[in-house]
């Protein structure tokens, strides 16, 4: 009764109280918690587009579905239910200052969530807020690469292979949209040795990537139409993915589920993985939404004639790369068209049903080549998924899961995928998940991300338990435990193989200004033996290792974060390779001004201990170099705030290494033993 009374007077405080400052945030600072250590499989630059889509169309507290709210992978399952609960009781959020009221919440979960979410009345006839930009971005590499070096004939008079285009990178994206309601965008991207030109003939009308999107919303019962370049993000992933998939990470609990989105703009400078056409959602009652889609995508992939009069596809090309010649023939030289529908019964955030099916046609039959590890990859011209999925919650936990399967006209066909799991809050200090998957050797769907190992759902069993403690409140302890088995031949690995990596992880704050963070990471894996003369190859142990030590400190306008890390690969056989990296970060802010910068120092054996290590980098991009061999890297990150309508981002980057005299590697070789990297940003906003 005590707590009733309270919470309705500090909702009558509310309502007189002016909403809080949404903090400015910085998508980096995010990017970097979660990704201490660089996981498999993950499209970073999709993950930071996501954020910051989330961050500049953020979601009304009032409105937003369980799934909505799951997305942000910040509140635990009993902070949603809470949440939920909350809203259900007491109607509407008058505040963002109500969020203190709510059971579960406490002040690092309300501070992390600010950004992302706004209060507003469900009932208002009164618009949100637009936000409307243009980016215009700029890179340049200040060494000279071997692929921009002029073509000296060699004896026999053969020009060798260069870039066809000139060093700078550009970037330019315009973008309309409020949120719920509409969505306008174009980006335009031309990579360090892509041509600007105008060729209708080879499907080029200026920069080398075009992505274009239009959208309405909430039209009465047409709750989303997408015209131009969408994802999809339905069940878990094993159909259709929407790009913001995390994979394993120092966030051991809330990414592992992959929450029903439907259909969402694509804005993200990969160029491959996204949808271009249409796509619709339709209510068909307040508790049954069907999508349709289609799509007509041209792909770039390697074609090979046959003796025949067919032509083949022999693989995909994703790296969004059209520099040299040999690129530039394969450049969207596939015609890919999909159709596919969903359906999807949802009952009052406790009980999800869908059904997804997407039918894939090629202009071309793939045949990949024939090596044993490609025995079970799909052949052929079209490939059908169908798949069920489904989620319940019920207080403080939730089930979900998904089945599909996958038929062509392929011998080796008729592939099932399998996921299921559980997320819980046992208590207000012990957080659960546990995974459970199985991707057949022939299970094909060339849209899917699924929770795996690998960094495609495919020929995979598993099984995956995550779990956070809040021994106090100032210490909390975390960590999984992930077991593998490839029932078929990869890449690399002649045979079936088995393996399983652990992390833990702990973190201390003494008080708001200081975290100490310190994780360790190991993975076993079975590889072939370097060396080995045998057939198939001798398969071997491998071993990584992996440390991190953090500390974060403020002090004022600067705050500061020291990082040591360490890592040791080895083969079961033979002597280990190992690296040690030490990264000084140092922020400034003041007014109208954001500073950044890092020294770091780094000492690898070789490759195979390289280290990763996020850094801050311009708005909408991301930076994840791999230190390896003996050097020096330090950048500096300046942006200034011109007005309320322009921002400004200037960095700058170089990389010096003390043991080898060149950067690099083919065409992208450097003959010096730097690299210097200049980045250029501008937004305006109307």
């Amino acid at each position: 009764m005590v707590i009733l009374l309270w919470q309705t007077a500090y909702r009558s405080m509310a309502q007189t109280a002016l909403q809080p400052q949404r903090p400015a945030v910085n998508i980096n600072e995010i990017l970097k918690d979660l990704f201490p250590i660089q996981p498999d499989g993950v499209d970073f630059q999709q993950v930071a587009d996501n954020l910051t889509q989330v961050q500049q169309n953020p979601l009304n507290l009032n409105t937003a579905t369980r799934d909505e709210l799951a997305s942000l992978f910040l509140l635990t399952e009993s902070q949603l239910e809470s949440l939920l609960q909350y809203r259900a009781r007491y109607g509407a959020l008058l505040s963002l200052y109500e969020l203190q009221a709510v059971p579960a919440f406490d002040a690092v979960t309300i501070r992390r969530l600010l950004p992302f979410v706004i209060v507003a009345d469900p009932l208002s006839r009164l618009p949100t807020p637009t936000d409307h930009y243009f980016i215009l971005r700029f890179e340049h590499i200040l060494e000279q690469q071997k692929g921009f070096s002029e073509a000296v004939p060699d004896k026999n008079g053969k020009l060798p292979n260069r870039y066809t285009g000139n060093a700078q990178q550009w970037f330019a994206r315009y973008r309309y949209t409020r949120p719920n309601a509409f969505s306008f965008g174009v980006t335009l991207e031309k990579d360090p040795g892509e041509r600007i030109t105008w060729s209708p003939a080879t499907r080029q009308y200026g920069p080398d990537y075009v992505s274009f999107h239009a959208q309405v919303r909430n039209q009465g019962n047409l709750k989303n139409l997408i015209a131009g370049d969408y994802q999809l993000q339905f069940g878990q992933s094993l159909i259709c993915s929407a790009g913001f998939v995390m994979g394993k990470n120092s966030e051991t609990i809330l990414t592992i589920r992959r929450p029903t989105l439907g259909a969402r703009a694509y804005t993200s400078l990969t160029e491959s993985g996204f949808f271009r056409g249409l796509a619709a959602t339709y209510a068909l009652h307040p508790s049954v939404d069907l999508t349709v889609f289609g799509a007509r995508n041209r792909r770039s992939a390697n074609l090979a004639a046959t003796a025949g009069p067919e032509t083949i596809i022999t693989s995909f090309i994703t790296s969004g790369l059209h520099r040299t010649g040999s690129e530039l023939a394969d450049r969207y030289s596939v015609m890919e068209t999909n159709l596919g529908a969903h359906l999807l019964l949802h009952l009052k955030d406790r009980l999800q049903l869908g059904i997804t099916g997407l039918n894939t046609t090629f202009d071309h039959p793939v045949q990949k080549r024939s090596l044993t590890y490609n025995q079970f990859e799909f052949t052929g011209t079209r490939n059908l998924v169908l798949g069920i999925h489904g989620t319940y919650s019920r207080q403080n936990w939730n089930a979900f899961g998904e089945f599909a399967r996958s038929s062509g006209s392929a011998t080796y066909s008729g592939g099932t995928g399998l996921v299921a799991g559980l997320m819980a809050s046992l208590g207000r200090k012990t957080d659960l998940g546990i995974v459970f998957r199985h991707y057949g050797r022939n299970f094909h769907s060339f849209y899917a991300n699924g929770f795996s190992e690998n960094s495609r759902t495919i020929n995979e069993t598993g099984a995956y338990i995550g779990a956070k403690y809040t021994l106090y409140r100032r210490l909390k302890l975390g960590g999984y435990l992930d077991v593998f088995r490839f029932p078929w031949w990869r890449y690399l690995v002649d045979g079936s193989s088995k393996g399983f990596d652990f992390l833990t992880q702990a973190t201390y704050t003494p008080d708001r200004k200081t975290t100490f963070s310190m994780i360790f990471h190991q993975e076993h894996k079975q590889k072939n033996l370097p060396g080995s003369k045998t057939t198939p190859k001798q398969l071997t142990g491998t071993r990584l290792s992996q440390l991190v030590m953090q500390a974060e400190y403020a002090l004022n306008r600067f705050s500061f974060r020291s990082r040591l890390q360490g890592s040791r690969f080895r083969y079961i056989e033979q002597s280990p390779s190992q690296g040690i990296a030490f990264a000084q970060d140092v922020a400034w802010q003041y007014k109208r001004w954001q500073l950044n910068g890092r020294l770091a120092l780094f000492n690898t054996d070789d490759y195979d201990s390289r280290l990763y290590t996020y850094e801050q980098d311009v708005l909408t991009a991301f930076s994840f170099p791999a230190y390896f061999y003996n050097g020096v890297r330090h950048y500096v990150l300046a942006q200034y705030s011109l007005n309320r309508h322009m921002d400004l981002w200037v960095r700058w980057a170089r990389t010096d290494l003390t043991n080898q005299p060149t950067v690099g590697s083919d065409l992208d070789q450097i003959a010096r033993p730097h690299k210097s990297e200049i980045k250029v940003q501008i937004r305006w906003r109307f």
